[in-house]
């Protein structure tokens, strides 16, 4: 799990703003020259910004608390203290802030807008220097504002990542070997249960058109009530276009697998069921896989199934083709 981080805890500062001065002015002929104190500057405001280069939080995990710089104070001869620098925290598309107490969405980057910048919390403002209250009363005054202290704020960042389709299964269903073939991605694959224990993305490049696939860490029964790891990475999958079922069809228990996983998608959030979907039936080289397919079939004559096998690469265009369907 190292490496991937989808959700993390950080507090901000925006800088507070400078004092303004008291000042007069100090001239050669002129034995008591008038108020003359500038402003203080304006503290820097906490900004993000969206990276399409970042695929987790992984860069903030050893820093959870970033604060903007203060603004300076006001000067002599009414010059402005020096704003505060403002703190910019990187992203990746589809962050999601949220108010770390009440749980409540602050802000949801979902527009996948490489550079977008959205500012947070603002510096305070700086305090006026004593020019602003000279008057004919008042012509001596020894007093400036002081500056506007910044904001604070407890959030916690998650990471819904942003693909068009992705591949749901039990855990060796052939979700990895399925997604390094078809994008040249290289998920970890092997002959055990939940070899990919990070979501993975791929690109698939169709008629100058790009897919961005996610492989979901497999899905065991209880996975939208917290078994396993599949609470954790169902939420990479609620804004993708389509879903694309991988059932095993050498696997005993394949005839009840689609069930199952709708099962676990319909508690977790019913609406994924309410998206394109396709059926994968993968390991076809395998012996007697031929009659599974045709009974997968006949339990699923509405549902849209296709039969592949990535050893053979049998199946392989057809898939492309329908992903890319779903996807635009």
């Amino acid at each position: 799990m190292q490496g991937f981080i989808d959700e993390t805890r950080l507090e901000l500062f925006s800088g507070n703003g400078g004092p303004g001065c008291v000042s007069f002015r100090r001239e050669k002929y002129v034995a008591k020259g008038g108020p003359d104190g500038g402003d203080g500057g304006v503290g820097g405001n906490v900004v993000f910004e969206v990276k399409k280069n970042l695929k987790t939080f992984s860069h903030l995990n050893a820093k959870h608390t970033f604060k903007a710089k203060n603004g300076q104070p006001g000067m002599g001869r009414r010059m402005h203290g020096k704003d505060g620098e403002d703190v910019i925290i990187a992203v990746p598309p589809g962050t999601i802030i949220r108010d770390y107490e009440s749980k409540q969405i602050i802000k949801d980057f979902s527009e996948n807008i490489d550079g977008e910048q959205w500012v947070f919390l603002q510096g305070g403002r700086g305090g006026l220097g004593n020019w602003h209250y000279r008057s004919s009363k008042k012509q001596v005054p020894r007093y400036a504002q002081p500056g506007i202290p910044g904001q604070y704020a407890e959030i916690m960042l998650e990471l819904n990542m942003i693909a068009d389709v992705g591949f749901v299964g039990f855990p060796n269903a052939g979700k990895s070997s399925l997604l390094r073939e078809l994008t040249n991605a290289d998920p970890k694959v092997g002959a055990y249960p939940f070899t990919t224990k990070i979501p993975n993305l791929g690109m698939l490049r169709i008629a100058d058109k790009d897919v961005v696939l996610a492989d979901i860490p497999g899905i065991i029964d209880g996975a939208s009530h917290g078994a396993g790891l599949g609470l954790r990475f169902l939420r990479h999958i609620a804004r993708t276009a389509g879903l694309a079922f991988m059932i095993d069809l050498s696997d005993p228990g394949y005839l009840d697998a689609f069930e199952h996983l709708k099962k676990e998608l319909e508690e977790f959030e019913s609406s994924l069921l309410r998206k394109q979907r396709i059926i994968i039936a993968t390991k076809t080289d395998v012996e007697g896989t031929e009659e599974s397919l045709k009974e997968l079939q006949k339990k699923y004559p509405d549902e849209k199934i296709i039969p592949i096998s990535v050893f053979a690469r049998t199946g392989l265009e057809e898939v492309r083709l329908n992903l890319l369907n779903m996807a635009h």
